[in-house]
């Protein structure tokens, strides 16, 4: 039942404000922890509940306002210097305001929130009191859930997935090409899209119910792109409201009044034109305006993407109490460091985000430090030290997670994964360290050999990876025994408009995400190998399966093809061939909602007018090698 009609407006703009407010209490309350003395910081806390207090106050949610004002009077008393702050009174209020963020929840569906645990509730009273503060029960957090397709699903595949064949005499080329190509199961659904009036009708729908640049975070080549709405679960539905600065929004109506000042100077032309003023001022004129217009519309695309772009902070932020929480549940001592909070990425990832980034900092704590312990033992400072941190660099940002810990073992991360059966002995006696770090990227690795709330179950490091190249990004570890382990994330700085490599087939046009192209190649019948009866390309001494992009669509066997693409697909390297290539170009991608084959990420417009298909690679190839 909704207990908010006639006030859902007045209630999503107070969880807006309130959430944003109580993320930064959260904050305010890790930096308190560090300086329990700083009388600002109690203030500002104190100031956040109140504020809080009041707006659930004005929407009768009453068991909310007795939570804040407890925590309220609890704040009074620690700036008054009535109490002293002790990390046991620091676990009561955090375990307060994970209630508060509770009642959001409840609030978000329209519910009034129930009212917190009896402990809570008692432990503040005693707190209020004077009296000694029990510890409250809690168990250690549990892991986000995570819905993501396995990298590699199958020992063979996860076998050739590691891989990293030197020479042809060290190559499973069989379970290469399985994990790569699916042998002769080819998918057929792309050689079906050969009607360019049914395409250029899904475009037209979709801009018709589509803003200017805007596209969902299912739109991403490497993705199982184009969900319809309906097959979203609940749990899965995102935030659509997005906060913009002011003066970015004036800029985009300033460009707006200057590209129709400049239509209309076109259209002017246009009918002297076709009156037949076609002389020498009229065409300079009309090439001024041309130009003014190209340089407009590229100024307003930059300037819809900023309206997109968001400080990383804002995510950022969650991520010290989650740590905190865990690391006292473990009885480690960690402080996680933040850098870089404002650098801006496009807001769907952010969201995108955060499920990888909370395995990562989860695995740091975890797995990457050390005990106090184990610290002393080995020279180390007691508290343990977990930086994250981001950066742009050029058209990417790089995330990094470094910890101060054991590092890890090469050589046991190998054992562990031989031992699990993930790959086989002979495959990893080629991996060098670096390769070997990769291993705990493989669905049902871990190197716990107990289970626990935490960790051990095997399910983290993939899914980090498989999110990450959902967003056509690419995760890689270096680490150093005792020392410790730096993982670092790169990823473009939006989705909205992807850089593609636009290659020929026949008389249609395909693209392939640019970030997946290492080299373009030609392709002579002299410089194919066959080595098990499959094609395959000596580069740099390197032996590469070659797999025509005919085969791949399913459009059978061509010998047309004079141009081959060097692919890094996950950690594997292969070519695929085509008959010719167009270039390279920037573009924004239209979703086939309606019907959408199989191995097309989504569709659009080359700069002649004619039907692009966007290909999704890893589909293309996963849904292969799922037939075996």
């Amino acid at each position: 039942m909704n207990d908010f009609v006639g006030m859902e407006e007045l209630l999503q703009d107070f969880l807006m404000e309130a959430g944003d407010m109580l993320s930064d209490v959260d904050s305010k309350l890790m930096e308190l922890e560090k300086n329990p003395g700083d009388s600002a910081l109690l203030n500002e806390v104190f100031r956040g509940f109140h504020t809080i207090k009041g707006g659930a106050g004005f929407l009768n949610a009453a068991e909310l306002v007795t939570l804040c004002h407890l925590t309220e009077n609890l704040f009074d008393k620690l700036r008054n210097r009535e109490l002293t702050l002790s990390a046991e009174l620091m676990d009561v209020i955090f375990a307060a305001t994970a209630e508060v963020r509770k009642m959001f929840g409840d609030l978000q569906q329209s519910m009034q929130p129930a009212a917190a645990p009896t402990e809570v509730i008692e432990a503040l009273k005693n707190a209020l009191s004077g009296k000694a503060v029990a510890a409250i029960a809690k168990a250690a957090p549990k892991p986000a859930v995570v819905s993501s397709a396995a990298a590699v699903s199958a020992p063979a595949a996860a076998s050739a997935a590691a891989a990293a064949p030197a020479g042809a005499e060290n190559v499973d080329w069989d379970a290469l090409y399985n994990a790569l190509t699916g042998g002769a199961d080819i998918v057929k659904d792309v050689g079906a899209v050969r009607d360019e009036k049914q395409i250029a009708a899904a475009i037209n729908e979709e801009e018709s119910t589509r803003k200017a640049f805007g596209r969902r975070s299912t739109d991403v080549p490497g993705t199982t792109v184009g969900r319809r709405a309906g097959d979203v679960p609940a749990a899965e539905a995102k935030e659509t409201t997005i906060r913009v600065d002011t003066d970015r929004l004036d800029q985009v109506l300033n460009l707006s009044g200057e590209i129709g000042l400049t239509k209309n100077r076109l259209t002017h032309l246009r009918s002297d034109i076709l009156q037949g003023h076609s002389d020498p001022d009229t065409l300079r004129e009309l090439d001024q305006s041309v130009s003014q217009l190209d340089m407009l519309v590229v100024s307003l695309q930059n300037a819809v993407m900023k309206t997109r772009m968001q400080p990383i902070g804002r995510l950022f932020k969650k991520y010290p109490r989650l740590a905190r929480d865990l690391a006292r549940s473990l009885g480690k001592d960690v402080e996680l460091v933040l850098n870089g909070e404002e650098t801006e990425m496009d807001k769907t990832m952010i969201e995108d985000l955060n499920d990888p980034l909370v395995h990562l900092v989860r695995n740091a704590v975890d797995h990457g430090v050390e005990t106090v312990e184990e610290r002393i033992a080995a020279g180390k400072p007691e508290k343990s030290v977990v930086e994250l941190s981001a950066r742009q660099e050029g058209d990417h940002i790089l995330i990094t997670i470094v910890d101060d810990g054991k590092g890890m073992r090469p050589e046991v991360i190998r054992n562990k994964a031989i031992e699990k059966g993930l790959i086989t002995a002979e495959i990893a006696n080629t991996l060098d360290e670096a390769r070997c770090l990769e291993l705990i990227f493989l669905p049902g690795f871990s190197t716990k050999d107990q289970i626990s709330s935490v960790s051990g179950r095997g399910v983290g490091m993939d899914v980090v990876k498989t999110n990450i190249q959902k967003l056509n990004g690419t995760v890689s570890i270096q680490s150093e025994e005792g020392k410790g382990t730096t993982i670092s994330i790169s990823l473009p700085l939006t989705l909205a408009i992807l850089p593609v490599l636009v290659l020929r087939l026949a008389d249609q046009s395909f693209a392939v995400p640019l970030s997946m192209v290492r080299e373009i190649l030609p392709v002579t019948q002299e410089g194919l190998q066959q080595v098990s009866g499959k094609a395959t390309m000596v580069v740099r001494g390197e032996v590469l399966p070659v797999l025509p992009l005919s085969q791949l669509i399913g459009w059978g066997s061509s010998d047309k093809s004079v141009v081959g693409v060097l692919m890094q697909f996950g950690s594997n390297s292969f070519i695929l061939t085509a008959d010719g290539f167009v270039g390279h170009e920037d573009v924004v991608i239209k979703s086939l909602d309606t019907f959408r084959p199989k191995g097309v990420a989504g569709v659009t417009m080359s700069s002649e007018g004619d039907i692009v298909l966007i290909l999704d690679i890893k589909e293309l190839l996963s849904d292969v090698r799922g037939g075996h």
